[in-house]
């Protein structure tokens, strides 16, 4: 039942307005910061507000203004809305404090910008989750890579304008070769750009019948244009984007970016083309297939770095085809699988990378070669870190157990074998390429000659956030629902 209601706007505006508020206190930097805090809680409480009503079955909307008849900007709640809403103004607040503790500590230059930025790139991800349509996913899709180029850029040495070149010329360039005539193609074939809300088997009328040549064309122009995503081969960005700050990295692969991706593909193939669309046109496990192969080849790769943000970005690159192998495979347990892992892996994958980062402000270290020894100098840092990388390992009763486990029974409901095999694969992969560093931390002595006495925990601000992410992946382990009815009140699954 889709009901009109004005208060969707509201998350929008708290999002947008605080940027400028962060600019016009540039001067104090206590009060800045505070416009951040102020900002994600008031936005998150506008969007858990939405929550009652969606878990009962309602879909809000409201169109802001129409351009043409069948384009308009306009938003909607519903159960996928809310998840990756919910998601990005919660972390929101969390990265805030753990950006404190990292800018100050290293003394960052710049930090005014970084957070303007940093506040419109969530604006563009909550406008993202609640896009109502195709044109307005796409203008807060761009919002989201125009600001968070000074973000990669913040250094602004030669390997950050290297490293952010390279991320906008693939978001943009596949936005504009692709995204875009993909929507052209999706107004002329259907005479409407809004998505098909509360059934995900129907989906928008594209004339697939009559047209199966062109309807397989703009699905194919849509997945190669939603690069956010990192599907092979449009997934070099994201490794690139690592000369960013780490607060920056954590944004990137568990806020904002990444996730405005994956969240787009599954709202296309699910809110757009529909599952009886996907079936009949054999869209669906060719697109899994290719999830599976980023899967795999990713960890792979990630096996090779020494590095830790490098590492965690090929995992990022991994992780995210979960979401997409899930959705793509359209049997009832995989597509809510996939789903849930759009939550699961985000507060798993932010815990890494904050982690990563008090590793680096309390020891000047990246290589993971040289982290002998430091879990037990800064056991709450790596013991936070453990957690949240046995939930992308899929331990059970941590988060990431949760989605294998719905994406195992989706493969196998598929009846594909292949895909089984590499989502059980890729578990051993995951654990191929976290167990050293755990191992290491905790259980190796360091190198002879190496003192790690000067090293101990970083500053709160550092660490607590990590520590709230982690014991959420856990209390998500454990109450899956929490997400999961989001999930199913969307799926209809």
């Amino acid at each position: 039942m889709q009901t009109e209601n004005v208060s969707l706007l509201f998350p929008l505006a708290v999002t947008l307005a605080a940027p400028f508020l962060i600019y016009l206190l540039r001067r104090n930097e206590n009060q800045r910061e505070a416009v951040s805090f102020a900002a994600a809680a008031m936005s998150f409480l506008a969007v858990l507000n939405l929550a009652p009503g969606v878990l009962a079955g309602k879909i809000y909307t409201y169109t802001l203004f129409t351009l043409m008849p069948g384009i308009s900007v306009s938003f909607c709640a519903d159960g996928l809305s809310l998840v990756f809403g919910l998601i990005a103004t919660f972390l929101w607040g969390l990265v805030t404090l753990y950006n404190i503790g990292y800018m100050r500590g290293l003394n960052e230059h710049a930090q005014t910008r970084y957070y303007f930025c940093f506040a419109i790139a969530i604006f563009g991800a909550v406008g993202v989750a609640l896009s109502a349509n195709i044109f307005t996913m796409y203008l807060f899709y761009e919002i989201i890579s125009v600001f968070t180029y000074p973000l990669v850029a913040h250094h602004q040495d030669e390997d950050a304008y290297l490293g952010a070149r390279k991320y906008f010329v693939y978001l943009m360039g596949t936005s504009k070769l692709f995204l875009l005539p993909a929507m052209v193609l999706t107004y002329v074939l259907c005479g409407t750009l809004d998505f098909h809300l509360g059934d995900v088997v129907t989906g928008v009328p594209f004339p697939w019948k009559e047209s199966p040549g062109l309807v397989t064309l703009t699905y194919v122009l849509y997945i190669a244009g939603l690069a956010k995503a990192a599907l092979i081969p449009f997934h070099n960005w994201l490794p690139s984007a690592m000369v960013a700050p780490t607060p920056v990295s954590a944004l990137l692969h568990a806020v904002a970016v990444v996730k405005a991706g994956v969240f787009c593909v599954a709202r296309v193939i699910l809110s757009g083309f529909g599952l009886e669309c996907m079936d009949a046109l054999y869209l669906g496990i060719p697109t899994a297939y290719l999830a599976a192969l980023t899967i795999v080849v990713a960890s792979i790769i990630a096996l090779t770095k020494d590095d830790l943000k490098a590492r965690l970005a090929y995992s990022t690159v991994s992780q995210l085809s979960y979401v997409i192998i899930g959705v793509a495979m359209l049997t009832p347990m995989a597509v809510n699988g996939g789903m849930l892992h759009i939550a699961n892996h985000a507060f798993s994958k932010i815990t890494l990378f904050m982690g990563a980062g008090a590793i680096y402000v309390a020891a000047h270290t990246k290589k993971i070669s040289l982290m002998d020894g430091m879990g037990r100098r800064m056991p709450i840092t790596f013991g936070a870190f453990s957690v949240a990388a046995l939930s992308m390992i899929g331990v059970p009763f941590v988060c990431g157990f949760v989605s294998k486990w719905y994406l195992v029974n989706g493969a196998m409901q598929a009846d594909q074998v292949v895909l089984l095999v590499a989502l059980l694969g890729s578990t051993i992969l995951n654990a191929s390429y976290f167990g050293p560093i755990i191992y290491r931390a905790f259980f190796k002595k360091a190198a002879e000659g190496v003192d790690l006495s000067h090293y101990n925990e970083p500053a709160p601000a550092l660490v607590a956030p990590l520590v709230v992410t982690s014991i959420i992946s856990v209390f998500l382990g454990l109450y899956p629902e929490t997400f999961l009815d989001f999930v199913r009140v969307f799926s209809g699954f």
